[in-house]
């Protein structure tokens, strides 16, 4: 079923509004308690949001083994990658979490060439995708203030976006024909009880208080980054191509950014403004190469 341009927009916009506060959102939430009880607690109202839900919507949530192997790779993206994120987020920026996930396309550019044999790679596209990139790498160089321990929320990250990128390419090569809401539940079904494992073993204490920033972070990552923003990304990964789902983390790196500097005094250099503008110029030539890419050089790439 082909779905509506305007809810694929609406989606869109979503996604990528959910996305650029998340950075933040988690860093807040792990501000007193710590990250694991954060990400467990958020997986673990999502979970139960979304088996409501999908009951008073009559969803089925099937568990014929196709099915189960989509809820399985989900599950590895909403696990690992989450996880790898949150504990990362201890020792860099909340801005520079989104910046380094706007490696996404070229990562899943690559597996989804091999793994679904799509072929969007052509020459305009690699050029936008190259543009984005430098845009990143130029923000990366100039505009992010490094402690000693960065390297290690960076290598974290870094490993989250592994994870995200075969996720989204695993769940389009299983092609479980499952609605974006089937997906959702069953994949946290699978992340959330290995989540309140690993709280049990890393933790496994309640936190006496909960400051009220990190309260209503983890509230608003529950309720709305998981329920909400996991549901209209998988309705997209069903929908599009993962390249093109993996777009939204071209864009969400600046907004990151303005966020965390506005919201939580995260000091951004103004070469950053440079970076952006090539995202943005990498984004256009990426969805409208004939404004910028010749025609006969279109052709003979």
């Amino acid at each position: 079923m082909t779905a509506h341009p305007i809810k694929l927009i609406l989606g869109f916009l979503l996604v990528t509004l959910i996305w650029s506060t998340t950075p933040l959102a988690i860093k807040w939430s792990s501000d007193g308690p710590t990250f694991i009880f954060g990400v467990s607690a958020r997986m673990t109202i999502g979970m139960v949001l979304l088996i409501l839900i999908a009951m008073i919507k009559r969803v089925p949530v099937p568990f014929h083994r196709q099915a189960l192997l989509t809820y399985f790779a989900a599950g590895m993206g909403i696990y690992g990658a989450m996880l790898s994120v949150y504990w990362g987020a201890q020792y860099i920026q909340s801005g520079f979490i989104s910046v380094l996930f706007g490696l996404t396309p070229i990562l899943t550019g690559i597996l989804a060439y091999f793994m679904l044999q799509e072929r969007s790679w052509t020459f305009p596209r690699v050029l936008g995708v190259l543009l984005g990139l430098a845009g990143l790498v130029f923000m990366f160089s100039q505009s992010i203030d490094f402690g000693s321990d960065a390297i290690y929320g960076i290598a974290a990250v870094l490993l989250a976006v592994t994870l995200h990128s075969l996720s989204a390419v695993s769940v389009k090569k299983i092609h479980g024909n499952l609605s974006s809401m089937s997906v959702t539940t069953g994949g946290m079904l699978v992340a959330t009880p290995v989540y309140i494992v690993t709280w049990i073993v890393l933790d496994g204490h309640l936190p006496e208080a909960i400051p009220q920033k990190a309260l209503w972070s983890i509230l608003y990552l529950g309720v709305i980054a998981t329920t909400i923003g996991f549901n209209a990304y998988f309705y997209m990964l069903k929908h599009m191509t993962t390249s093109q789902v993996a777009l939204l983390t071209l864009i969400t790196p600046m907004m990151a950014l303005w966020f965390g500097q506005i919201f939580n005094g995260e000091t951004i250099a103004l070469s950053a403004w440079f970076g952006t503008g090539l995202i943005l110029f990498g984004m256009t030539v990426y969805q409208w190469p004939c404004i910028f890419v010749p025609v006969w050089l279109r052709r003979r790439k």
